[in-house]
């Protein structure tokens, strides 16, 4: 995820017994907690319109959105590629299709300039037949045939979704194929006849955070209430719920799985066997990412001891698919790489025969080839451009071929066709420059934190810029969940703010990936000030470069990144003149009560069974530690109203208590776009206008 542009997976904590009854009492604004409530909606009518009222009167604010909209509905985008039944598949959305389109193309035809591409689902004609705000979520297609496929549709951006059976052969849903109702649902296919189903089957069937922990297995043609059960976790479960998986090799092979989060980090794998479910002996933070050559890929993100092996945190390993099936409690895992202290893992693909991996060294993007080679691996690299961020593409089982991406802040992204089986690369798309690079540059430096630990960082700017302090500068970082930030190439980034003069930081503060979970874990719990700190001390090492100061700094992050602004902002109010707090976690003691707060406990710590986690986050819950009598910048409060993740909630009262402190802000709430910016092209480019507007008139006027 890119802090600051897309937003991400969240955090913690389920209500306490005695604390929870007395918290609402204490809290004036609870009532906005009634997401769609007429008091709490009338609310946001009336901070939208005062927002807007302001903001779409700058002159500037005309001239970004229309170069927003002209950037994000471009089409000379690189469609994404997806290897599926056969042909090249891309979910595409332009100005005439504002909630998308599922086509298909051949592969050499996705390589010509202008493809021909055939439609297969128009996602705004399906919606304007149903009368139905409908977006697109994905498709699960059942191997090897890959022609039947379970399509996710959400109304208006929501987790949660409608699941039907989709024919790609006939362009149409399969009429008494497959369906699930409006739900949370975890789907995998079984065969042609049976799909694995997590989900709310009666009412109450879910966790604290609104997930489900019960997977059944339902046959064609059977209706729901008459699925058959296969495994159940517990209500009190944490994470994000229960799910089925299949995974595949290229030849054919496959494993069926159930994962029961037990937190956010730690969960259990189960093996679906014909003797039952069997729980295959693996770390609790582990995970199976792939299945190659019979081979069951795991990815550790703790330390493994079997015997006399030791495998190292952030290593890959393979487990016999055989053996997994016939005792999986006697797992004998085999290396497969180990990352050093500056590197760390990112992505993990399989192609018919290998394994790909892109990798970070020092903040900074590789990809390797591995083989089965005997009972061992030979890696090789592939020879992408040094100095970006490696993105994984599409990996294709029927054959050895992969899409890899690369980008950077001054580099247009391009998309690469990797032939894994003899390590040619080929570049087939790239994306025309959204703006001029003439004379920008992009640096990386080190800041000393609190503990005296480096923090690394990028910033893009102007190779002229004068070291006084002057230059307006805005900063983004994420700082949670083992999400590594890397630079990419933001064509509104570039267009509306480094064309304009400004500087972009990206902060690789602890919380984070970039340099695997001992870098993540530095910030777990009650440790988390140290990711503030972190952030705190970037901003600082910039103000003694002269890079910028104070007057001219601003800050933008988005999710748990919001949770980042909020804490900044009350911190350190005096370090910035702009904070921009998007889709936020801000009331971190009532967390739980909040969307699907419960299940991040695992990162942020659980307010009600530790003291000592209670006492961290009164001391720093943003909405908590808003003062009288502090002089806080004016902030942008952005948020969504179908946020069934988050939750509008945290940022509403958040704007509330400002305003009853008479503390200036900015508050926008988009009525549809789930946990992101909007539901659509035009209501994405008009948050980003308005951010964009507010940028510019706090650090640039």
């Amino acid at each position: 995820m890119r802090a600051g542009h897309v937003f991400g997976l969240l955090a913690p904590m389920i209500a306490a017994a005695g604390l929870a009854t007395a918290q609402p009492a204490e809290d004036p604004y609870i009532w906005l907690e009634d997401v769609s409530g007429a008091k709490a909606m009338a609310w946001v009518e009336a901070h939208n319109a005062a927002t807007t009222k302001v903001l779409e009167a700058d002159k500037r604010y005309p001239v970004l959105l229309a170069q927003t909209l002209e950037i994000a509905g471009s089409k000379d985008r690189i469609p994404a590629p997806e290897f599926l039944h056969g042909a090249i598949y891309n979910f595409w959305q332009d100005p005439e299709h504002l909630r998308g389109v599922w086509r298909r193309t051949t592969l050499t035809d996705y390589k010509n300039a202008a493809p021909n591409w055939t439609t297969v689902l128009d996602v705004d004609a399906l919606g304007k037949a149903e009368g139905k705000s409908w977006v697109f979520k994905g498709a699960n297609c059942l191997w090897p045939d890959e022609r039947l496929c379970l399509i996710s549709l959400s109304v208006g951006g929501e987790d949660a979704v409608e699941i039907r059976e989709f024919d790609l052969d006939k362009g149409e849903f399969v009429a008494g194929g497959f369906h699930l109702p409006r739900g949370k649902h975890r789907v995998a296919w079984e065969d042609a006849d049976h799909v694995l189903v997590a989900s709310e089957f009666t009412p109450g069937d879910q966790t604290a955070s609104g997930y489900p922990y019960i997977v059944k297995r339902l046959a064609r043609g059977q209706d729901l209430s008459a699925a058959v059960e296969v495994y159940r976790g517990e209500k009190t479960d944490g994470g994000y719920g229960v799910s089925p998986a299949v995974v595949h090799d290229g030849e054919n092979n496959s494993l069926a799985l159930i994962v029961r989060p037990l937190d956010t980090f730690h969960s259990q794998t189960w093996v679906i066997t014909s003797a039952g479910v069997k729980k295959l002996a693996i770390p609790g933070k582990a995970q199976i990412v792939a299945l190659v050559d019979g081979r069951v890929i795991v990815n550790l993100n703790e330390a493994w001891r079997v015997g006399p092996d030791s495998f190292p945190a952030g290593a890959l390993v393979s487990l016999d698919l055989a053996a997994v099936k016939a005792a999986p409690d006697h797992p004998a895992p085999r290396l497969v790489w180990a990352p050093t202290p500056r590197e760390s893992g990112e992505s993990v693909g399989s192609t018919k025969n290998n394994l790909v991996l892109t990798r970070l060294g020092n903040v900074r993007g590789q990809a390797f080839i591995y083989k089965p080679q005997g009972e061992g691996w030979a890696a090789s690299k592939l020879g992408l451009p040094d100095n970006l961020t490696v993105g994984m593409g599409s990996t294709d089982a029927r054959s050895d071929l992969a899409f890899l991406s690369t980008t950077g802040f001054l580099d247009p992204s391009a998309l690469w066709l990797a032939d894994t089986a003899t390590g040619a690369v080929e570049k087939v798309k790239s994306l025309p420059p959204k703006f001029d690079v003439t004379g920008l540059v992009v640096e990386q430096f080190e800041a000393t934190s609190s503990d005296g630990v480096k923090i690394p960082y990028f910033v893009a700017h102007r190779r002229d810029i004068p070291l006084d302090g002057s230059t307006p500068t805005l900063m983004t970082a994420y700082g949670g969940f083992q999400v590594s930030n890397t630079p990419y190439y933001s064509g509104t980034t570039g267009k509306l703010w480094l064309e304009q003069g400004g500087a972009y930081v990206l902060a690789n503060i602890r919380g984070g990936g970039e340099f695997g979970p001992a870098w993540h874990e530095a910030g777990l719990g009650v440790k988390r000030q140290i990711i503030y700190d972190d952030f705190a001390a970037v901003a600082k090492d910039l103000f003694a470069r002269k890079i910028t100061s104070p007057r001219r700094l601003g800050i933008e992050g988005g999710s748990n990144g919001g949770l980042l602004m909020g804490v900044e902002f009350t911190q350190h109010p005096d370090l910035w003149r702009a904070v921009v707090i998007q889709v936020p976690l801000l009331d971190m003691i009532r967390i739980s009560k909040i969307a699907a707060g419960a299940s991040w406990q695992g990162e942020y710590g659980d307010v009600n069974a530790d003291p000592a986690v209670m006492a961290f986050w009164l001391k720093t819950s943003p909405y908590q530690n808003l003062k009288e009598g502090v002089a806080y910048p004016k902030p942008f409060i952005f948020t969504t109203t179908k946020d069934d993740r988050v939750g509008p909630q945290h940022a509403r009262k958040f704007a509330a208590k400002m305003e009853a402190m008479g503390l200036p802000f900015y508050y926008f709430e988009n009525t549809e776009g789930g946990h992101g910016a909007g539901a659509d092209l035009k209501q994405a480019a008009r948050v980003t206008a308005l951010t964009m507007t507010y940028l510019q008139e706090q650090l640039m006027d």
